[in-house]
């Protein structure tokens, strides 16, 4: 069994692995690139194979760093079936139609600013466009279901919940080499809408994500206790309180919390607005996909009730409605897309609200980094948005424990059912995988970092302290970024 990691490994974002099996080449997710200019570079790099041998695509959930480039493999020449989940192709379909009406945007932006210095041919085109997506969508097929068994040639395909976001999985893989497990991402367990994920079975070799490898989230009663508290602070200060939220289950959850809170009279009614039509479109295959979430949300449908709509919720649809959300007078909570700040309305939302003292920005969300939203909650005192200089005078907080991805006792507990499997760390920073090594290692298990690009026996290769060749170039890489 070959792995080849085209994406996620050594960072969170652009999670892609291309998988020799049984004879056949296969892809695991083929996801965007997300966070500072170099990073964001990588999603241009050409695919070391050629798309056209390839057996099948199959994906673990639908958020774009795990589906992102789809439709660049499809415009470099791929035609084979892309397997997924139903709600995986619902949620993907909205996704990539929204990635590639912003690329195409943003590229018709630079070439305006570009042709005024007559370098408007330096503009590098889309990745893709919505007929790409089109195409895209034409060759998923949505026939992994939670607990059956899918054939493609040789290999032999289940899925099982993963308890991420709606319709995600890890999968298991046998083929006649072994049986390989490919976590996708995982979910927190006290994440608040979606069942725990299935504990996966023993297997020779397993893929597993670390993103928050390192920590141990904050319990939900106790996210929930200084989510109160930070929103009952922020609306005595009486200005806008910016959330910043991915679209699918973060913005979700977000409302789920909002409206109990309100209800319950802990937090005052003030006006709610979902700037983000993208989470609005996802929001209606909850109620559709309703089985995967937790017994209240599904008693919540059951007795006709809408768990995501506090009271005073606006939901946003023009971007005209969404510039004139500034000029509202008084306390207010934006919900806006996208989770990492690097793209979307609330750009637009910091950019008129980030340097004002009675401003709250309230990150819910993993922050890469080397992102807008990582350098923030570092402490930066001026960051540029929108390509201009912004002086950061918001109260900002963070509050880790919403994350929908596992922590380190989760990643922990759906690993100890696997056996011996060799561990394969990626989805993960550097210094989170470094950390969880010897941890994994003092369990008596086998574990590596993924290597970036590099070929790996997944049974055979291991490296001296699980690190792989390049370790100290990939350090001073890092050093770098954070410079």
């Amino acid at each position: 069994m070959n792995l080849q990691s085209l994406g996620a490994a050594g960072t969170v974002s652009g999670s892609c692995h291309l998988l020799t099996l049984g004879g056949q080449l296969v892809m695991v997710d083929c996801g965007l690139f997300q966070g500072d200019a170099a990073l964001e570079a990588r999603n241009r790099e050409a695919f070391p194979f050629d798309p056209g041998d390839l057996s099948a695509v199959l994906l673990t959930h639908a958020h774009l760093d795990h589906v992102g480039r789809l439709p660049l493999l499809v415009r470099r020449g791929y035609v084979g079936p892309i397997y997924c989940t139903p709600p995986t192709l619902n949620l993907a379909e909205t996704v990539l139609l929204d990635s590639a009406r912003l690329q195409v945007e943003s590229y018709k932006q630079e070439v305006r600013r570009a042709r005024r210095m007559n370098r408007e041919g330096e503009v590098p085109q889309p990745l893709y466009d919505e007929d790409d997506v089109h195409r895209t969508v034409a060759l998923m097929r949505p026939t992994l279901a939670f607990g059956q068994t899918l054939t493609v040639g040789r290999l032999r395909v289940r899925a099982e919940r993963a308890g991420h976001i709606l319709g995600s999985a890890f999968l298991i893989l046998d083929s006649p080499e072994g049986r390989l497990l490919c976590s996708g991402d995982l979910g927190n367990r006290e994440s608040g809408l979606q069942q725990d994920f299935t504990p996966p079975p023993e297997a020779d070799a397993v893929l597993v994500e670390t993103t928050y490898a390192n920590r141990t989230h904050r319990p939900l009663a106790q996210t929930l206790d200084e989510f109160r508290d930070v929103l009952n602070q922020s609306v005595r200060l009486g200005g806008k309180i910016l959330i910043p939220s991915f679209a699918i289950e973060r913005a979700q959850a977000i409302l789920y919390y909002l409206k109990n809170l309100m209800d319950a009279g802990e937090v005052p009614r003030v006006p709610i607005f979902l700037d983000s039509p993208m989470a609005a479109r996802a929001t209606h295959e909850y109620f559709e996909f309703g089985d995967e979430l937790i017994g209240p949300v599904r008693g919540a449908f059951r007795s006709g009730d809408d768990p995501f709509r506090p009271s005073g919720l606006h939901v946003v649809t023009s971007s005209s409605e969404s510039q004139r959300i500034n000029r509202y007078d008084g306390a207010a909570i934006i919900i806006a897309g996208n989770g990492m700040l690097s793209g979307g309305r609330i750009q637009h939302h910091l950019k008129h609200q980030l340097w004002k003292p009675s401003t709250s920005l309230v990150i819910v969300s993993y922050q890469s980094p080397s992102s807008l939203g990582g350098q923030i909650v570092a402490g930066a005192g001026v960051v540029q948005v929108l390509g201009e200089d912004v002086a950061v005078r918001a109260q900002v907080h963070t509050i880790g424990g919403f994350s929908a991805h596992a922590d380190q006792d989760d990643l922990l507990s759906w690993l100890d059912s696997t056996g011996q499997a060799h561990i394969w760390l990626t989805h993960g920073e550097v210094s989170v995988m470094n950390d969880f090594l010897p941890i994994l290692t003092e369990r008596g298990r086998l574990a590596d970092r993924v290597p970036r690009r590099d070929a790996v026996d997944l049974i055979q290769t291991h490296f001296p302290g699980g690190r792989p060749p390049g370790e100290l170039e990939e350090a001073r890489m890092v050093v770098g970024q954070a410079e």
